[in-house]
Parts: structure tokens; sequence; C-alpha cells
């Protein structure tokens, strides 16, 4: 970790009641030096990039003229608050961000009290600004409440389904339109295209700045005036579409779109937005990485791009001279394109994630089968769904804590129907910095408890590819299958496909007295503490389940008739999880042993590198070590 010094003027604020104390025309010097110190730190110490740049502006000037925290400041997604942070209490903390035992990277309650509500998934914060606004309203507060909602998030279902209900409740609140056009990848569909022709429509903008000066003071104007100004606005709605006609139907007053990167006059349009009762959206144009010419240039590269040299924009790589693996994200951006020139029923689709879980090369090589449907988790996977009625095989690729935002549509409208929807679970398990919003910990225990639904977990490259080849075959029904972010450890990945049969495992070492059944990725902890044990003269049993449903019940047998100390081993929870299914089976079949789980412990577990989890949590190689030690050690009574 390394510590930045902050500038001059970013020295002397602590706390956004320091920041107040600065003059409106210092606050533009101010915002080069923060922007300089969020370039500075993440460039040696890593962590998202882009969208932080991008709100600089908007972050100091949201703190300079709301009373925060007595005001309430939301951040949607959480990746935008960089600048907040910073802002409030934790300048000297922010090069621990993302780090093990250091700040989180996201906002948290239990963090700072200027974290006012909790963010790492999308299209939150209005649904939670209108429960504080008439939270407020119920305690008779004179409370502001403001949401920043962005980055795409507003392709996110759930913002309309709040913008509707806030509007029709006459919420007292106000939401940002940060519209920057990006998500981590660009945003897509009508939605993106409506912010278009706002931003474009100049001459219809340049006419509402006057109307706005009529109604901007509502509280101070006679009814007269207001009768006037509303008239006016009517005229020039009906010589042309009115911008904002959207928001303004749900209930809000619509105002902008403005420069986002001009703090003056966006502290003062806030300062005039305070005084206008009843819910208010205001439209900043913004770009993400602003400051960072390269950032600016590529924002999908430099959303988080990891260590890089800030003064030549070299991204640092680890050097290696020998091969190494691919990411399983790449492995299944390359089968796809494999399967689906063998196979022209198979169909791609990903909520706003091509660049992260690697579909974006079958959307490069067949655009016309591969789409990114923007964050929309549940669309995603009835849009698959419906695709599958039609005799198509798609495979809808969702990150597994995103899967748990689509829980019903995967029941309702795949598994019921029984449907061949392959959902691939990208980054299954413990994923490291981003924390416990985004661990995949809980898909193989809410899957599992599904009727119809198959459940994998592949432990590399090429059990990945093989299930993947399995779930296209016709008649499959729903299928799925989690792997973990980054690497795999197969250099030679590329083997000929080969169906899996449903439900069977695989014995990997044959051995005495203690017997290890692992799920997926984990299951090379194994291999590797049992290189250590051999040195020991131990030698434990190793099976890859491949399967949690349906279990392979035949191995079980075996393992539960020939060894009564068993080991299991999953990267999820362990509460209803792999492990529990073992339990259930010997259960039911009258077996008796015992038994230990590895896996994540009930609690939600906070951000650090994947290693440094997996060895809290207990289930990396050293723990696998310690436990088949302890078991050799007991006696079973």
């Amino acid at each position: 970790m390394i510590k930045i010094e902050p500038g001059e003027l970013l020295a002397k604020v602590t706390y956004p009641e320091d920041l107040r104390k600065l003059s409106l025309e210092e606050l533009v010097p101010f915002c080069d030096e923060l922007r300089d110190f969020i370039i500075s730190t993440v460039s040696v110490n890593g962590g998202h990039f882009g969208a932080s740049l991008g709100v600089v502006e908007l972050s100091t000037a949201l703190h300079y003229v709301f009373n925060t925290p007595y005001d309430q400041l939301i951040w949607d997604v959480g990746h935008q608050a960089y600048g907040h942070k910073i802002l409030t209490g934790r300048r000297d903390l922010f090069h621990t961000n993302r780090i093990y035992k250091g700040i989180s990277g996201f906002p948290k309650r239990s963090e700072s009290e200027y974290d006012t509500f909790g963010v790492g998934h999308s299209s939150t914060s209005i649904s939670a600004a209108v429960g504080m606004a008439i939270a407020s309203r119920q305690k008779g507060e004179d409370r502001q409440v403001v949401a920043v909602i962005g980055d795409g998030a507003m392709t996110g279902g759930m913002a309309f389904e709040a913008l509707n209900h806030g509007g029709g409740a006459n919420a007292d609140m106000l939401v940002i339109l940060n519209d920057n056009c990006m998500s981590i990848d660009p945003n897509v569909g009508g939605m993106m295209e409506y912010l278009t022709d706002i931003r474009t429509s100049n001459t219809f903008n340049r006419l509402r700045d006057d109307v706005w000066k009529l109604l901007g003071k509502v509280k101070s104007i006679g009814p007269a005036t207001r009768n006037l100004a509303a008239k006016l606005e009517d005229m020039l709605t009906a010589s042309q579409s009115k911008p904002g006609m959207l928001f303004e139907a749900l209930g809000f007053r619509y105002f902008g779109p403005i420069d986002g990167h001009d703090v003056v006059h966006l502290a003062r349009i806030l300062d005039d937005l305070k005084k206008i009762p009843g819910p208010k959206l205001l439209h900043v144009v913004t770009v993400k990485g602003k400051g960072y010419e390269l950032a600016e240039k590529d924002q999908t590269k430099w959303h988080a791009p990891g260590l890089f040299d800030k003064v030549t924009g070299e991204i640092k790589k680890s050097i290696s001279t020998s091969p190494k693996p691919p990411k399983y994200q790449d492995v299944f951006g390359w089968t796809m394109i494999e399967l689906a020139k063998e196979n022209p029923k198979v169909m791609g689709v990903t909520p706003a994630m091509p660049s992260g879980c690697s579909l974006g090369f079958m959307m490069k090589e067949m655009p016309e089968r591969a789409f990114d449907v923007g964050i929309a988790e549940q669309h995603a996977v009835t849009f698959s769904a419906g695709l599958a009625t039609q005799g198509m095989v798609p495979f809808c690729n969702i990150y597994s804590t995103f899967m748990q935002r689509a829980y019903d549509q995967v029941i309702h409208d795949v598994c019921i129907q029984n449907l061949n929807v392959v959902f691939c679970l990208d980054r299954g398990g413990l994923v490291g910095a981003d924390g416990a919003t985004h661990h995949g910990a809980y898909d193989l225990a809410y899957f599992r408890c599904i009727p119809n639904l198959v459940v994998s977990a592949p432990m590399d490259e090429q059990e990945l590819r093989n299930l993947m080849y399995t779930a296209s075959q016709d008649n499959m029904g729903p299928f799925s299958i989690r792997y973990p972010r980054g690497e795999g450890v197969m250099v030679n990945w590329k083997t000929p496909l080969e169906i899996v049969p449903v439900g069977k495992g695989r014995k990997i070492a044959e051995g005495e007295e203690v017997a290890v059944l692992s799920i997926g990725h984990p299951g090379n902890f194994v291999k590797a503490a049992f290189a250590e044990l051999a040195k020991e003269g131990i030698y434990p049993a190793h099976y890859d389940m491949r399967y949690v449903k349906p279990i392979d019940e035949e191995m079980l047998h075996e393992v539960f008739a020939r060894y009564k100390k068993i080991i299991t081993i999953e990267d999820g929870c362990i509460t209803g999880g792999f492990g529990s299914a073992v339990i259930e089976f010997m259960a039911d079949n009258a077996y008796f042993a015992q038994i230990k789980r590895l896996g994540v412990p009930d609690r939600f577990v906070h951000h650090g590198t994947p290693e440094e989890l997996w060895a809290e949590c207990g289930y990396d190689k050293n723990a696998v070590i310690e436990t088949i030690r302890n078991m050799v050690a007991e006696k079973v009574s």
C-alpha cells in the first residue's frame, strides 16, 4: 500500500463541513486536486477508476450544497463513490481501499454515517431514496434526500419501479441522472437512445432554461406567475417532443441536461433545486474517466485497469517466464464460439457484462446470436426462456451475485416450464476485492433446491468446456454451470469436447481412511494438499463430484461404504450447500460417518484477495492439510 499526499486545498478538507468553508471559485482547483489524488492512488494501489473520475465535480458540489450526513446521499452504483469517500473522513485511509482489512470499495453503512445506504449491485438508489424521503415526511423532518444513479444503472427495471412509486407518492427527493453513456461496457437499448436524443436537443434546452427561471422558485412566486410559466412550458411542449417527458410522466419534474464538469454551475443549480419541493430529476452529462485522457478514450478498459503508470498510462502486468493458464471467463467465451459454429441453436445472453464474462468474443464474431440486454438480470433470464420456447439453446451468463436478482424468473419462467436454458454463473465463490456484495457464495445452495435444474461446477477448464458441451445437447432442460473469477489451472485447455454424463462424478485418487469430496475449483486445493501430505505418508481419497444436483448417488454409496471420515469442500456457503447435500444423502440412506464441511461460513465475508479470504474461511490448501491431519489423528466412536 502506498499513501499519496493530498494537494494544498484537499489537505484542508477532512469532512464536508471543511469543504463548505471554501469559496465557489476555489472549488475548481479543489476538484483538480481531488481528481489527481484519485488518479495517483488508484495507479499504485488498484481499484475502480473511470467512474469516480467522471463524478469528481458532482461529488464536490453535492457535499458543498447539501448538509450531509443529515441530508441523505445515496450512490448508485458504488464504484462512483471514491470522491465521496475521500470527502467524508476517509482521505487518509484511501490507500487501503479494497485491500484486506482496509476500507471498502463501495459505500458501506457500517463504515461511515455518510454512507447512508450500502450499494454494490446497481439500480437500487431510487428505491432507497423513496423510502428515506417518505420516512422523513412521516417523522416531520426537513431532510433532503438525493439519489445519484448512472453508470448504466438506469437500464435496470427496479429504477423505473422506484420512479413510478416516488412520483405517485409525491416524495420530496432529488434524483440525479449521471449520464455518461457507459456501464462497464457501453450502454445499450432504448433508454440510451432516449437520453442521447435529450442531450442533442439544444434548442429545447435553451428555451427550457428560461422557463425554469420562472418555475424554479416555486415557493417565492405567486399563482399568476406559476400559471404563466406553465402555459409557456405547454406551448413549448406542443411545438416539439419534450425531453424528459418519460420522467415527467412518472411524476418527476425534469431539469437539464447540464454539464456535469462545471462545478460552480452545478453547485448553483443544486442550491436552487433544494428550494423546490416534491420529486425532481436533474440530468447531468459527464464523461467517464474525465481528466485522464486514456480513460476517456477507452472507458471499458479503464473501468478498473489494475496498477498502471499514471504518466505513460502503461498498465502493469505480472511477468512470467512460463505459460499461464487462461481465465475461466476467456475459456467460456472461446468455447461459446466453438459451440455456436457447431450448433446453430446456441445463443449468448448477458446483462451488461460482455467484456467481464467474455461473451464479447461471440458478440464481435456473431453479433446476431449474442446479446447484451443491459443491467437487467430478470429480463435476461426470461428473454432466454423465450428463446428456449422456440428451440434455441441460450447460454445466459450472469455473475453468481447478480443471479440472486433473477431468482423468481429462474423458477417461474425456466424451471417450472423445464426449458433448456443454460445458466453460466461467472464469479462463483469469493471474488476478492469487491467484497460481500459481489461474492458468489450462495448459488449452489439456492439452486440445488429447485426441481428440474441441473447444478454443476467444473474443477478445471477442460471440465468447463465439457459441461458447456453437455448442456448444449437437445432436451437437457435447465442447466447451471458455475465457475470462479480469474485464471484456471490448465495451460493446454483446448481439448476435444466430450459429454459429461449428468449426475456422474469422477474418482481422482484412491486413498485410505479419509475421503475428500470436492465440487468445482477447490478440487485443485485438494490436489495441492495431497502432494504435501504424501510426504508425510498420508494418502486420502479424492472424488470430484462435478454435480451437486443430481448428485452421484452411486459414488456416494461407494464412499460411505468404504470411509468413516469424510471431508467436503466447496467455494460457497456451507449452510445448505454441497456439504449439506452429502449429509442429507447420509441421513436418507442410514449411513454414519464423521463429516467435516469446508467452505464459506455463515457470515458475510468482506474484501481481500481470494487467497486471503480462502485462508480466513478455512478452505485453502493449508486448511485442507490441517483438517486431514486432525481427522487421521482422531478416533471415530
